[in-house]
């Protein structure tokens, strides 16, 4: 057994020896010229030389993942209505104020003012309205009464000029007839004129009536809807002038909810979808969208849009903050950290990605949401290699030598 130990020591000592110091001879003996023995270290020497330019960077296999069907804003309540009601006429209050945050009815006095004079007024209007009612018969009976001359004077000229056709009568009674007939005529048209004038004394007598029952409606301001006093009802006493403040009232069932939608994902909502939010108080509500504007901000390039929101037990104020999510369609995308983004020569936002070969490719993106997670893109096929460390350091078309990160960090 040593022996044979002792063998093998010598043979492998020989074989080191020829390989170290008799190369040259060991490759000549193999078959192997000296030209064979460069090409293989030139060989060695390029693959060595290519790996060492290539730049090392890390990269992350991103694959396309559905994300939430919901596009998600932030916005604010609003109520439903808010109307300023104000005074339409100038007279003192008589009624008690009502306390802002008291429930109104549509219909429910809100502030009643001092009639004055008015309702003499309208007495006097109505008095003219009936003087001048109680003319229309005298005027229907002259007119009646011209009728009839008229009748009569064509009688009499058709008399006369079959007369005077006939030798019997003279020229003059037939002009006389004509005369007459003429005058007859003229009093039809004045009665017809009187008429129309007294018919028109009684339209103006009639819009007299009505302006005076409208500035006696005028004493009486009413809520024009179910709501919410937001102001104090004018004080007792106090002169009111068109224009004048006699409450503010809101309506807060439903409420809306009032949000701004970017241009990127205007499209993805409907009118009619369902939507939900959540409000700084914690609250949970749910609604329609009603509203989707079609022009958008000129500033922020952002289109409003309106959700419906019940609101029965008033718990919803108006101007709260909400955080809104409207239901849409699903789509996929690429979820990145933020700090992979990059900008090409042109300015455009975009990646930088592994291809074919290690070799950079630029590919521009979409962004569609900011999450603390990191960003979600689209325009990205389903599978990429995206850089994630040294983007900046390479552009397109070097190769390089990249490192996989496993999962995000």
């Amino acid at each position: 057994m040593r022996l044979i130990s002792l063998i093998n020591a010598v043979l492998v000592t020989v074989a080191l020896y020829l390989v170290v110091f008799q190369r040259d001879a060991l490759f000549a003996f193999a078959g192997l010229g000296d030209d064979a023995a460069e090409t293989a270290a030139g060989g060695e020497d390029d693959a060595t030389a290519a790996l060492e330019d290539a730049v090392g960077v890390v990269a992350y296999r991103s694959v396309a993942r559905e994300i939430g069907s919901a596009v998600q804003l932030r916005g604010q309540t609003k109520a439903n209505r808010q109307v300023e009601v104000l005074a339409e006429t100038t007279s003192t209050v008589l009624s008690e104020p009502k306390r802002k945050g008291s429930f109104v009815e549509a219909g429910d006095l809100l502030c009643e003012l001092d009639p004055g004079t008015r309702p003499a007024s309208l007495a006097e209007a109505m008095a003219g309205k009936l003087e001048a009612e109680s003319r229309i018969p005298e005027a229907e009976a002259r007119l009646e009464e011209a009728h009839a001359l008229v009748a009569e004077a064509e009688i009499n000229l058709k008399a006369a000029n079959r007369l005077s056709e006939s030798g019997f009568g003279s020229e003059t009674r037939r002009i006389s007839s004509e005369a007459a007939m003429s005058s007859a005529e003229a009093g039809v048209k004045s009665a017809e004129a009187g008429l129309e004038a007294t018919q028109a004394g009684i339209e103006a007598a009639t819009a007299e009536v009505a302006a005076a029952r409208r500035e006696l409606d005028r004493l009486t301001i009413e809520a024009p809807f179910k709501g919410l006093l937001e102001s104090d009802t004018a004080e007792l006493g106090s002169l009111m002038q068109p224009g004048s403040l006699c409450a503010t009232v809101i309506q807060l069932d439903p409420i809306k909810l009032v949000g701004f939608v970017p241009e990127t994902e205007v499209n993805r909502i409907v009118v009619g979808s369902t939507a939900s939010a959540q409000l700084v108080t914690g609250l949970q509500v749910d609604g329609r969208v009603t509203f989707l504007s079609r022009s958008a901000d000129e500033t922020t390039r952002t289109f409003e849009v309106e959700i419906t929101v019940p609101n029965p037990d008033l718990q919803i104020r108006d101007g709260q903050t909400a955080n809104i999510q409207i239901d849409a369609e699903g789509v996929k995308a690429h979820l990145l950290p933020q700090s992979s983004l990059t900008l090409n020569n042109d300015g455009q936002l975009g990646v930088r990605t592994v291809g074919a070969g290690n070799v950079v490719d630029f590919m521009p993106i979409q962004l569609l949401r900011d999450t603390p997670e990191g960003v979600w893109v689209d325009g990205l096929p389903e599978t990429t290699d995206v850089i994630v460390v040294g983007q900046e350091f390479v552009t397109r078309g070097v190769s390089v030598a990249p490192t996989y990160r496993e999962a995000l960090q």
